[in-house]
């Protein structure tokens, strides 16, 4: 997809007006009164949040709006100090991060995570769930796992030759750049065949010639059927491939809306901008990227 070409968005998602916490007509995620504190800091207080089935989320806001911890708090790193929230209708409140991605809700990170001193066709095939030889019992007998592993490496592969990734298979991770790490991170949480993928600021530090490849694949997961949640500060990309968007400021979620629409509501011109509100969100994107690779 070229740059000018843009998807084809998807509308009529909410009920009633586009308000913050408004209700979705299929909502994959719904969170309520989920609250976490550092110290006197109130870092997240969401009152109540629905995240769509099927579309492209984007999650925007300024640094410290609370954004990652909200997916700290959502994937299981974290624990709240208040609050339940649903996958699906399936409690998460407690579970485990691993026991998370188990279930088909899976996320990247800002700071890529990728196993430094493994191959990039072995960071792959971690990702790969319910694998027999991850019994020690099974182990210690290849019959029990030998084909399975044949298959998740076949697929692998097949991840690895469409993120461009398969001529590097037998390199260290170290080795990658930080656009081919993130490329790496992306394909190996398809490894799991997620429902959910969330993406924490996917193009942050990513070379200028394969952003277009990483923006591409995003877009490819809501052609294949799954829901997209991903947190970033480039304007121009959020108004490019979302379909819905949530605006956090200070631990709140202030606005959310279409991409067109909420960009233009004053809570989110003054939640970037402060007194500068008579420029347009679209004017300051050079401004907000200078500051992406700050913590939120």
């Amino acid at each position: 997809m070229s740059n000018n070409e843009k998807p084809q968005k998807t509308t009529d998602l909410h009920i009633g007006d586009a308000v913050p916490g408004c209700k979705k007509k299929d909502p994959m995620l719904v969170i309520d009164h989920v609250k976490k504190t550092f110290g006197g800091l109130t870092a997240v207080d969401v009152e109540h949040l629905e995240i769509p089935s099927g579309v492209i989320t984007a999650l925007i806001g300024p640094n410290g709006a609370g954004k990652t911890t909200l997916f700290n708090l959502l994937t299981g790193f974290d624990t709240p100090d208040t609050g339940t929230w649903s996958f699906m209708g399936t409690s998460l409140s407690g579970v485990p991060s691993f026991k998370v991605a188990q279930m088909g809700q899976v996320r990247t990170f800002q700071l890529t995570k990728a196993l430094s001193l493994l191959t990039v066709i072995e960071n792959m095939k971690l990702g790969a769930k319910g694998q027999s030889g991850e019994s020690i019992f099974r182990a210690l007998f290849p019959g029990f796992w030998k084909k399975q592993d044949a298959d998740i490496e076949v697929k692998a592969m097949e991840l690895l030759k469409r993120f461009k990734l398969d001529t590097k298979k037998d390199d260290f991770a170290a080795s990658l750049s930080g656009g081919q790490r993130k490329l790496l991170e992306m394909a190996r949480a398809l490894m799991t065949d997620p429902t959910l993928v969330m993406l924490d600021e996917p193009m942050a530090g990513v070379n200028p010639a394969l952003t277009q490849s990483l923006l591409d694949h995003v877009i490819s997961l809501k052609g294949e059927g799954m829901t997209v949640l991903f947190v970033e500060h480039d304007m121009h990309m959020v108004r490019h491939i979302a379909d819905w968007v949530v605006v956090m400021a200070e631990g709140k979620v202030v606005a959310e809306g279409p991409p067109d629409t909420v960009m233009k509501e004053q809570a989110v011109i003054d939640a970037y901008l402060g007194a500068h509100q008579e420029t347009d969100l679209g004017e300051v994107t050079g401004r907000i990227n200078i500051i992406k690779g700050e913590d939120k």
